[in-house]
């Protein structure tokens, strides 16, 4: 495969999150008043697909590494087709809820594989580089996802919207079943003895790069899922936007991640991996406090619109697209025999942070902007922490 086809197959199989989340978002507000469900309900149909969503990698990525990426992601796409089929379908918020499950679980073949493969093809700087420029093509795709979810949502309801999402997954198997070549020779194949999977996972797990580099994306991830689980109510519900307009600010937060992504390959040449990362811990943690400054400060008073919280999330967003490619390319880095399985791991401890976050924002949202903007100033403070104490500390630490 050449690089840019590796690169487009990349972005393609890490765009099916943002697909499966921002295109759906949305929606979300008027699905729920279709089904006249509650908030905490509307609220599982995230946290169930990202709980699913993590564990199924801890099947996916021990079963790549046996069998090989090409046929996990020709089953795991294939699934998430019809998953998404189903969502489109459903006649109640309890089969919704069940149907995102599935996809969830489809879905981590995909981005689990896409994670593994970096670290087949590439040593871990390069890996870096490469994981950003598939990560750029994920922010383009979520840049359209949001906006396209507004408007077919407005124009042709709820269920258009999701069905987009298959058809989504349609072109993306169809290029996977195309154009992808096997990354995992034979001979490096590991069996799938339960002692051996019980050993690999505990030795990825006390891996100290592995913690360090896991506990970057899973903050940061986490403090994306906080402003995209509590965004479509905050901004469509709370500050009166239209679903259009919601979309359109979406897009421009997607713009954002993007920018971040060709910065960190910039910062990459020029600075290496520690110093990159200390520099979007600052951004991220800057970004975070300012918008809990401004909520505390002026929630009630008529200054206070979308501008106050999106502006700091920008800053936020520009360090999350450094943090991602750095952080899932890290920590994946000091396991070249089990790419797959470390993909997994980390992948798990990311929906890990976000499913608990799910139900805290299920249970703490009260028609104001603070409980979006309390978790997304705690998540900056963890993530600023992991980038200067632990990063710094354990970034050359590589065990074999």
């Amino acid at each position: 495969m050449s690089a840019a086809l590796i690169v487009l197959l990349l972005a393609l199989l890490l765009g099916m999150q943002p697909v499966t989340t921002d295109l759906y978002l949305p929606a979300l507000p008027a699905l729920t008043e279709g089904f006249a469900a509650p908030m905490s309900q509307a609220q599982l149909t995230l946290t169930a697909l990202l709980l699913s969503f993590g564990l199924s990698q801890l099947v996916w990525g021990p079963l790549s590494d046996r069998f090989g990426r090409r046929p996990v992601l020709l089953w795991g796409v294939s699934a998430y087709v019809a998953a998404s089929i189903g969502c489109t379908l459903a006649a109640s918020m309890e089969l919704l809820i069940i149907w995102r499950a599935v996809q969830g679980a489809a879905m981590g073949a995909g981005v689990m594989c896409a994670r593994a493969v970096v670290r087949d093809l590439y040593p871990s700087v390069e890996g870096a580089r490469v994981m950003s420029k598939g990560l750029t093509g994920l922010g383009v795709i979520a840049c359209t996802s949001a906006p396209l979810g507004g408007l077919l949502s407005d124009w042709l309801g709820w269920r258009i919207a999701l069905l987009a999402v298959a058809v989504f997954g349609a072109a993306t198997l169809v290029m996977v079943a195309l154009y992808f070549k096997e990354t995992v020779l034979p001979a490096n194949r590991r069996p799938l003895h339960p002692s051996t999977l019980v050993r690999t996972w505990w030795h990825i797990a006390r891996n100290p790069t592995f913690l360090a580099f896991s506990a970057l994306s899973m903050a940061s991830y986490a403090g994306l899922f906080t402003f995209l689980a509590t965004s479509s109510f905050v901004f469509i519900k709370i500050q009166g936007l239209s679903k259009t307009q919601y979309g359109l600010l979406m897009f421009s937060m997607s713009a954002a991640y993007i920018a971040g992504t060709f910065l960190c390959r910039r910062l990459l040449l020029r600075w290496g991996v520690p110093r990159t990362v200390a520099l979007a811990g600052g951004l991220s943690l800057l970004g975070g406090t300012l918008m809990a400054v401004l909520a505390l400060v002026g929630t009630n008073s008529p200054w206070y619109g979308p501008w106050a919280i999106i502006a700091p999330y920008y800053l936020y967003m520009l360090g999350h697209g450094i943090h991602q490619p750095c952080g899932q390319s890290g920590a994946i880095g000091p396991f070249p025999q089990a790419a797959g399985t470390a993909s997994a791991v980390n992948g798990f401890l990311m929906m890990v942070a976000a499913f608990f976050m799910g139900g805290w924002i299920g249970q703490h949202m009260d028609g104001t902007v603070l409980p979006m903007v309390y978790g997304i100033w705690f998540w900056s403070a963890v993530l600023a922490f992991s980038a200067w104490v632990l990063v710094q500390k354990h970034a050359h630490h590589d065990e074999h």
